[in-house]
């Protein structure tokens, strides 16, 4: 089935999640600098297909301009801010936002990583769905751990990567660098249907 068959909203199996979360959860606890996975192929392949084929392009509503935001350590860096920003985009990009806020995909980070009683973000401050532009770039930082809007503290990052043909010499890794920042310690190229998880 190609994606342009797909008519139903997607849902993850809790029974494979387990299985991958179980199948990881050593590597992640003991991973270096900091708790973290990398895990390919992460969706089934038509449906990361047909999330592709219904992003945003760089000119849409949906992005806040990144000229008014922080262009010194995170120029051309579109992202949406808020929840709201949302009603326009697509009712699948909708569905696997919605997806990974669900029961299943909490289950499988708490059995992946050890951390209980996990709550999502369904206002996506800071989250939701971003792209950067060629050219840009994220510049070397810790995220924010205190969610002031629902007064929870952020215990995790999933970053699922959606870029199709990736070239090495774009660069652009996600580097992963020691306590003291001093030393990249591993770099994970951001290809696509790729899932990383890590400690915040």
């Amino acid at each position: 089935m190609s994606y342009q068959d797909i008519t139903e909203p997607f849902v993850f199996s809790i029974d494979e999640l387990v299985s991958k979360a179980l199948a990881n959860h050593k590597s992640y606890v003991s991973a270096y600098p900091f708790p973290h996975i990398v895990i390919d192929e992460f969706l089934p392949l038509n449906y990361a297909n047909l999330l592709l084929s219904v992003f945003p392009d760089k000119n849409s509503d949906v992005w806040l301009d990144w000229k008014r935001r922080d262009i010194l350590h995170q120029p051309k860096k579109q992202g949406i801010g808020h929840a709201s920003r949302l009603t326009d985009v697509s009712p699948y990009l909708q569905n696997i936002l919605f997806a990974f806020n669900s029961f299943p995909f909490l289950n499988f980070l708490e059995k992946l990583t050890g951390i209980g009683k996990l709550l999502p973000d369904p206002y996506f401050y800071g989250g939701g769905v971003h792209q950067i532009l060629t050219g840009g770039k994220l510049a070397i930082h810790t995220d924010f751990n205190h969610l002031v809007q629902l007064d929870l503290y952020r215990r995790l990052n999933v970053l699922l990567y959606l870029n199709k043909d990736w070239n090495p010499d774009y660069n652009g890794y996600l580097e992963l660098w020691d306590l003291n920042m001093t030393t990249c310690v591993k770099s994970i190229a951001p290809v696509f249907n790729r899932l990383v998880v890590f400690n915040t």
